[in-house]
């Protein structure tokens, strides 16, 4: 049961989420059922009744046998009422601009359970002719309903009495005589409305179908759409634990640092928790050189690990940031440094690192990429640069290398194990299940250790948490007379000693 209201809740948020898909196959709905209305041509029915009667002595056995007799023939009668006999001479008779066979599927009879009656129901797109062809058609089926019932007269003729016989001549044949006649209880009158189309039934099917097929489009979306769309999905998938949430900031490629007047952004407390959540699921074996990866391009690795090495150098800790993308670096061009001289100068011998090393900081150092080589899986898979990593652990407290992407090139899956630590960001509703499975096991081939998992471009659920705006602000003072005087000085003296 837990699992099913869990379902029930997750799909009723996708609903929630792509709500503009409901609302565009919603109007459609509706839009159909009015172009039905529109578009189908007004029809109008009229009916009439009549009723079956049996010509028979006025006895009761004799009543009850005509009674049985109408109910046992009126089913049949019924099914005469759109044949041919009846409607040609109707269509003639009218003038009709239609075929009988045409008229015929118009034309509907019923009988009431248990009863002699026969109703009968004519649709046309004119009130007025409906009514005229009912009519028409329940008088001409009386007028064949007796011709039929009539008995037919002997084959022979009888012998002619002879002549001046007196009692010939005062007593001739009775005609035959159909034992059943047919009268109309109720004529047909001019429809008022239309019976077809019924507005509000197709506005209400609109309504019911888009709605339908909002649901449907959503569900074959959410089916066949296998990205991840919140933290717990990605740590429940490769059972890593989810270090940061990163949430989704449009002002991010504007300004990528978190810095001064972002300092206080949402995105800022985001790498914050990031940097507090690093450090305490590491106590007994706190990792110096941390690696920064991603399954695919385009996912948030850079600027999640350039905002780390800024939050961890906020805190305290002597921090190295090093660009080791050597396909696409971006670091230096995120901390607007030079990016011609760095990482790669180092490897090949032409510089120190002390040379070449920026500083983005009071604790911060940047390490570029240098130039970029033409063989950069084979440059970082080095020896060099394992001898590199080490003594920059042995300088800095923490070391944070910004690398390429694990699914596109090797350069990640050969330098990761000369560190002690990896870090795998994932952004939201973008990095499909298959892409986090396979880098997740690329990492665990080669004897990496990664430490978790960085949910980045997370939609922002501005109903839950405090707010870090307004959490722990305190108002501002009101002091008055002589406690405001001697409040200026101790605001004096702060300022001056910052």
């Amino acid at each position: 049961m837990r699992g099913t209201t869990l379902d029930l809740r997750g799909y009723l948020k996708v609903l929630a989420r792509r709500w503009p898909t409901i609302m565009v196959c919603l109007l459609l709905g509706i839009g159909a059922g009015q172009a039905a209305n529109e578009l189908i041509r007004p029809v109008y029915e009229a009916r009439t009744q009549l009723f079956v009667a049996t010509r028979t002595g006025a006895g009761t056995a004799e009543l009850n046998q005509g009674q049985s007799f109408s109910q046992a023939r009126v089913q049949s009668y019924a099914a005469i009422v759109a044949t041919r006999q009846v409607t040609e001479p109707v269509v003639r008779e009218l003038g009709l601009r239609t075929t009988p066979e045409q008229l015929a599927s118009r034309i509907t009879a019923e009988v009431p359970l248990n009863t002699v009656l026969i109703n009968i129901t004519v649709r046309d797109t004119s009130p007025l002719s409906a009514a005229r062809i009912a009519n028409a058609v329940a008088a001409r089926f009386g007028t064949v309903v007796e011709q039929l019932e009539t008995p037919k007269q002997a084959a022979e003729p009888a012998p002619s009495p002879p002549a001046g016989d007196p009692a010939a001549e005062a007593d001739p044949a009775p005609a035959p005589v159909s034992p059943v006649s047919l009268g109309i209880t109720e004529r047909a009158s001019v429809p008022s409305a239309p019976v077809s189309p019924r507005h509000l039934l197709n506005l209400a099917a609109g309504l019911i179908g888009g709605l339908l097929l909002g649901a449907g489009v959503v569900a074959l979306r959410e089916t066949l759409d296998t990205t991840l769309k919140t933290s717990e999905a990605l740590s429940e998938l490769i059972a890593l634990p989810v270090l940061g949430s990163i949430p989704f900031d449009k002002d991010a490629t504007k300004q990528p640092l978190a810095t001064g007047a972002a300092k206080h952004s949402t995105r800022a407390e985001a790498f914050r928790k990031l940097r507090t959540n690093l450090q305490f699921a590491q106590v007994d074996d706190r990792p110096r050189v941390i690696v920064v990866t991603s399954p695919v391009p385009g996912e948030g690795k850079t600027n999640t690990a350039a905002n780390l090495a800024l939050s961890l150098a906020e805190a305290g800790i002597v921090t190295c940031l090093v660009d080791a993308d050597l396909r696409r670096p971006c670091v230096a061009r995120t901390f607007g440094l030079v990016q011609n001289a760095g990482l790669t100068t180092v490897l090949i011998g032409q510089a120190r690192i002390e040379e070449v090393m920026q500083q983005a900081g009071s604790r911060l150092s940047v390490l570029t990429s240098g130039a970029v080589p033409p063989n950069p899986t084979e440059l970082l898979s080095s020896d060099r640069m394992g001898e590199l990593l080490r003594e920059l652990a042995g300088r800095y407290e923490a070391v944070i290398v910004d690398t390429a992407p694990l699914l596109p090139v090797a350069d990640t899956v050969g330098l990761a194990p000369l560190a002690q630590g990896a870090l795998l960001v994932v952004r939201a509703s973008k990095t499909g299940r298959d892409q986090v499975r396979s880098a997740a096991e690329s990492l665990s081939q080669v004897g990496v250790r990664t430490l978790g998992t960085v949910f980045s471009m997370a939609p922002l659920n501005k109903g839950k948490g405090y707010g870090y705006g307004n959490y722990g602000e305190l108002p501002a003072p009101r002091p008055s007379g002589r406690r405001k005087e001697a409040a200026e000085p101790a605001v004096t003296h702060l300022a001056g000693e910052k």
